[in-house]
C-alpha cells in the first residue's frame, strides 16, 4: 500500500484488497483454547484455592493427638453446630495431602456429600483411605489426596478442614471449599 508504514504481507491469509489480518481464525480458536485451558488449570494448581470457598474461623480444639487410632474416624462439628457441619478427623496411617503429625496423616473432611447432600458419616474405608460410596449416587472419595472424587456423580472433592497440632491438642482452624447446603462458608446458619 503507497505512503504505508506498514510491510504488505503475502501470505494467503492477507486480505486481497491489501490490508493485514488482524487475526486468522485458526490463530482466533487456538488463542481462545489457550485461555479457556488456562482458566482450567487455575483451578487444579497445587497450593492455590482461586474459585474454591475457602474460609478461616475461630481455632477449635478438636481432639488429642495421643488419643487418635489409625482408621478410626472422631466426629465433630465445625465451623457451626449444624447436620451439614459434621466432620471426621481421621488418622489415615498413610501421609496425605494437608496432613498433619508426626506422619502427615492426620486430616479432618465434611462428611456430607457435595453432590445431593447425602451423610458420609460412617462410610470411611480405613484399608483404602478413602469416604464413601455415597448412598445416592456412589461417589467416593480419596482422603489422602485432599479429598478429590474417584468415583460416582459428584463435580468437587469433599471440603478438607485445614488442621493444627500444638503439642498433644488439634485443632480445626478452616474450612477449603463449599460446605453443602451452605451459599457462603463465612455466612452462619439460620434456623428458619
Amino acid at each position: 500500500m503507497p505512503g504505508s508504514s506498514l510491510p504488505e504481507d503475502s501470505s494467503p491469509d492477507a486480505d486481497k484488497k491489501g490490508f493485514l489480518p488482524c487475526v486468522s481464525r485458526r490463530q482466533f480458536l487456538f488463542m481462545g483454547a489457550a485461555a479457556a485451558s488456562l482458566i482450567a488449570l487455575e483451578r487444579v494448581i497445587p497450593g492455590r484455592i482461586l474459585y474454591a470457598q475457602s474460609a478461616t474461623f475461630e481455632r477449635q480444639r478438636i481432639a488429642s493427638l495421643s488419643d487418635l487410632e489409625e482408621g478410626v474416624p472422631v466426629t465433630f462439628n465445625y465451623p457451626y453446630d449444624h447436620p451439614s457441619a459434621l466432620n471426621n478427623l481421621i488418622k489415615l496411617g498413610a501421609p496425605a495431602g494437608g496432613g498433619i503429625g508426626p506422619d502427615n496423616d492426620i486430616v479432618a473432611f465434611n462428611t456430607v456429600c457435595p453432590h445431593m447432600g447425602f451423610p458420609l458419616n460412617g462410610t470411611y474405608k480405613p484399608d483404602h483411605q478413602m469416604m464413601g460410596p455415597c448412598g445416592w449416587h456412589l461417589s467416593t472419595y480419596d482422603l489422602t489426596r485432599h479429598g478429590i472424587i474417584v468415583s460416582g456423580h459428584a463435580t468437587q472433592g469433599l471440603p478438607q478442614i485445614t488442621l493444627e497440632l500444638e503439642g498433644d491438642d488439634i485443632y480445626a482452624t478452616g474450612v477449603q471449599a463449599l460446605i453443602f447446603g451452605f451459599n457462603d462458608n463465612e455466612q452462619a446458619p439460620t434456623d428458619g
